[in-house]
């Protein structure tokens, strides 16, 4: 979502201000803008459009000049993207950006319009300005006062990045919900949403608290907390360098963080795995505590979902074991069955998916033990969780997901693989092997990089097309999901995935003349049964495109187009399968000429509702 920055030092402070903003473009955006001090007045430079537009904008106006300021890309909730919607947004000495949604606005709005206040967005964020501002002069200046106040009267999500033209050398910094953390450098400090904005200038960072507000000056940040105490933060250090968020010569990070699989899933199950076996008692987890578990539930958004539903077949195949998946903003509204005997896993990415941490609270409430697998260090998710496992996917800059995902699934195996050993649903020399096979998925896949030229002939093969349909069955189908949300979101072709087997109950009413239907089939005890449904919609025109191992030799009646993969276990495939499915909506994306790692109205890390 909206993306913050913010910074205090001897720099030129709209230059760093850009930059930062430029390593969080991957949220996703509609409009941008930055405030700085200059000569102690407050210069606000805002434009709707990309970063591009608003420096063009400076270019022609002039850039604000300082060593104190804030920023912000803004991602669209209340009001229209527009230049006079855009952030920073002020109300008399305060000046804020803000990424969030505030629930209770209109009834603060009203407080404020009958204390004589003019608005000029139509924005939640300008409220916010607008109260502090109220708060500030009713405290005589005192910027903590009027913090602290404010933030008992606001309801909803938030994080704040504020300046007070009374203090020209000070940034503050606030948040409830939304992520924040506040760099430390040598005679500088930062805010920002990630860590990734700040890494060209210091890697140690403090993880701001819910309720916590820091005050940062060139020599320092403190902390405090609502009763005016401060807080003495432990300092934390990135452990990957600014190279690892740049394209290191891949022409989008969407291609790069495909390449990028193999390692990434060694460093996520290999210091997972001792003497053959997987060990995941570094996380929380052991046989003892796997045993106590009647059902487990999965519960995540968008790709991490597709993840679950990949490691509910995995987990009911080899544990025998019960697995729900939910959609998170599902699961908490729904009233969930979910008793203390239960395991709730909580996929996601960033740790700070707005539904999928409030569904970790709702399980944690109904006396479910919850696992978190995250990537992101010290995320929402990853510290309220009971128990944690961190991937090692590195930065994720692309708003596609291809690594995390990847990773995801590579955990789900891990993770099912002890179950299954723990609940004596499988063998030690089971597990040994299986655990072997994950272990040789990295040189399978890399392999499978080398030839990547079918895909974008398939690619060719789409870009004209309207819509078209994934299918396949088993895990096939649910791969297949995730196949056909990478190429929506990111080429505007609309596609869905359906279980081959329901193509009969009504989908296949969808088929017409050379529509693409991307099939896969990867799972031999399905092989059959798929193919027959493949020529059900071959029969009625449509042009078939075949994921499927090299082994197989389609006739005319079955694909148009194959992308053949190596012979591997069943279980396993999906890690392979996805590499095709991604490259081939990488691809469709590029013939399209669309922005492959900033798709349209889609943000990387959805924290509000």
């Amino acid at each position: 979502m909206c993306g913050i920055v913010g910074y205090v030092g001897k720099r030129d402070a709209a230059d760093v201000l850009m930059d930062g903003l430029s390593k969080l473009e991957y949220r996703g955006y509609d409009s941008a803008g930055i405030a700085v001090f200059e000569n102690e007045v407050i210069k606000v430079a805002k434009s709707k459009g990309r970063l591009a537009d608003l420096q063009a904008k400076m270019d022609q106006d002039g850039k604000p000049s300082g060593h104190a300021g804030i920023g912000h890309t803004r991602w669209a909730t209340h009001g229209e993207p527009s230049d006079r919607n855009s952030h920073p947004h002020g109300g008399g000495n305060v000046t804020l950006v803000h990424n969030g949604i505030i629930e209770n606005y209109k009834k603060l709005k009203e407080f404020l319009l009958a204390k004589g206040r003019n608005f000029e967005s139509d924005t939640d964020t300008e409220v916010i300005a607008q109260l502090l501002d109220y708060y500030y002069e009713e405290n005589h200046g005192n910027p903590i006062e009027a913090i602290v106040k404010t933030l008992k009267e606001l309801e909803g999500s938030y994080a704040l990045g504020v300046v007070f033209a009374d203090f020209p050398d000070r940034v503050f910094a606030l948040r409830k919900e939304s992520p924040l953390i506040v760099g430390i450098g040598e005679g500088e400090s930062f805010i920002a949403s990630d860590v990734t904005a700040i890494l060209q200038y210091t890697k140690n960072y403090y993880l701001l608290e819910p309720g916590e507000i820091a005050v940062l000056s060139k020599q320092e940040a403190k902390v405090y907390d609502l009763h005016y105490q401060k807080v003495e933060k432990e300092l934390k250090t990135a452990d990957w360098d600014v190279s690892a968020a740049e394209k290191g010569g891949y022409e989008h990070y969407m291609l790069k963080e495909i390449h990028e699989q193999p390692e990434s899933i060694k460093k996520t199950i290999t210091p997972r795995i001792e003497n053959g076996l997987p060990n995941l008692e570094e996380c929380g987890i052991t046989p003892e505590r796997l045993m106590q578990f009647n059902k487990i539930h999965i519960v995540a958004c968008g790709t991490a979902m597709h993840a679950g539903m990949v490691g509910k077949y995995v987990i009911e195949k080899l544990a025998k074991i019960s697995v729900n998946v939910d959609i998170a903003s599902e699961f908490r509204y729904r009233e969930p069955l979910v008793s203390e005997k239960d395991l709730v896993i909580i996929i996601s990415q960033s740790g700070e998916t707005a539904d999928s941490l409030a569904a970790l609270r709702l399980s944690k409430q109904l006396g479910a033990k919850t696992l978190a697998i995250v990537n992101a260090k010290g995320s929402s998710i990853a510290r309220e969780a009971d128990m944690l496992i961190y991937t090692h996917a590195g930065p994720e800059i692309a708003v596609a997901s291809t690594k995390a995902y990847m990773v995801q699934i590579a955990v789900m195996y891990l993770f099912a693989f002890e179950l299954a050993l723990a609940n004596k649903k499988i063998d030690e020399a089971e597990c040994r092997r299986l655990t072997a096979l994950l272990q040789g998925t990295p040189d399978q896949i890399s392999k499978i990089l080398e030839h990547k030229e079918m895909t974008q002939m398939i690619a060719s093969e789409l870009i004209t097309a309207d819509s078209l349909l994934y299918i396949g069955r088993g895990l096939d189908y649910a791969l297949s999901m995730e196949g056909s949300l990478k190429l929506k979101e990111i080429s505007y072709i609309h596609s869905e995935s359906y279980a081959a087997g329901e193509l009969k109950h009504g989908t296949i009413s969808l088929i017409t003349e050379e529509m693409p239907v991307i099939a896969v089939a990867t799972q031999q005890n399905l092989f059959d049964k798929t193919i027959s449904n493949i020529k059900e919609v071959k029969a009625r025109g449509a042009k078939v495109i075949l994921v499927s191992r090299d082994s197989y030799q389609p006739e005319k009646d079955v694909a148009d187009f194959k992308f053949g993969l190596p012979e591997y276990e069943d279980l396993l495939m999906p890690m392979l399968a996805v590499v095709p499915l991604q490259l081939i909506a990488y691809y469709t994306a590029v013939l399209k000429g669309t922005d492959v790692d900033k798709p349209r109205n889609l943000a990387k890390s959805v924290t509000v509702e």
